[in-house]
C-alpha cells in the first residue's frame, strides 16, 4: 500500500516537515510505500471555478499552468493521505488551501476519485488556531467520502523556530500512533474498497 504526505508549508525541513515524516516512520516499518511531497513555496493557483473538470471527465484539472496535476497524479495513486500545513491566521497555508479545492472538485467532477482513500491532517502551530486547520483539512476529506482515523490527541505539534516541535514528546506520540493506525486501517480496509458506496451521479 502507498502513502503520501503533502507539506503545505513553505519552509522546507520545518515543524510541518517534521511531523509529517515522523507519521510516516511507523508506515514504512510496516512496508507501506511512502512518498513525500513539498508542495508549499511551489506555483499553485487557487480554483477559478471554470467548472471543466466536470466537462472533460479525465481525472485532471483544466489549469495546466502549475504544479496542481502533477500532485493530483500522486494523491490518486496513494491509498492514504496525509495533508500537513503549518498555522497562518488560524488556518491552511495558501497553497494547501488551493491543493484542497482543486484537487476536491476534480474528484466530484469524477465520481469520486477520493472515495474510500485514508486521510489524516497534520497541523504545526505556534500557540492557537491549530484546530481550524486541523477542520479544513479534514473537512475536504469527509466530504470526499474518505475515511478519516482519530489519534490520542489533536494531531497538533506545537513550536514556531525550525526543530521546536521535537520537544513536543506528547504531539509526537501522536504522530506515531496516527501512522500505525493509518497502517492498521489500510490493512483493514483494502479487501473491501470494491464495495465502497457509489456516490452516485456528479452534479455539474
Amino acid at each position: 500500500m502507498k502513502v503520501l504526505a503533502v507539506n503545505g508549508s513553505p519552509r522546507k525541513g520545518g515543524n510541518t516537515e517534521v511531523l509529517l515524516r515522523k507519521v510516516l516512520e511507523p508506515l514504512a516499518g510496516e512496508g507501506w510505500e511512502t512518498e513525500f511531497v513539498q508542495l508549499g513555496g511551489r506555483k499553485i493557483s487557487g480554483c477559478i471555478a471554470c467548472y471543466k473538470c466536470f466537462e472533460n471527465k479525465d481525472e485532471r484539472c483544466a489549469v495546466t499552468s502549475d504544479a496542481l496535476n502533477d500532485i493530483l497524479e500522486q494523491v490518486l495513486a496513494a491509498d492514504a493521505l496525509v495533508f500537513g500545513s503549518p498555522t497562518y491566521f488560524t488556518d491552511v497555508s495558501a497553497e494547501m488551501k488551493a491543493l484542497l479545492d482543486r484537487t476536491g472538485l476534480v474528484s466530484v467532477a469524477n465520481g469520486g476519485l477520493l472515495r474510500g482513500k485514508i486521510g489524516a491532517a497534520v497541523v504545526a502551530v505556534r500557540r492557537g488556531g491549530g484546530t481550524h486547520v486541523f477542520d479544513t483539512i479534514n473537512h475536504m476529506f469527509l466530504m470526499s467520502s474518505m475515511i478519516v482515523p482519530g489519534s490520542i490527541y489533536w494531531n497538533l505539534g506545537y513550536g514556531l523556530h525550525k526543530g521546536d516541535v521535537l520537544q513536543d514528546e506528547e504531539g509526537l506520540r501522536n504522530m506515531n500512533h496516527l501512522g500505525r493506525t493509518i497502517a492498521w486501517l489500510g490493512k483493514a480496509v483494502k479487501p473491501h474498497l470494491n464495495d465502497f458506496p457509489d456516490p452516485g451521479p456528479a452534479e455539474g
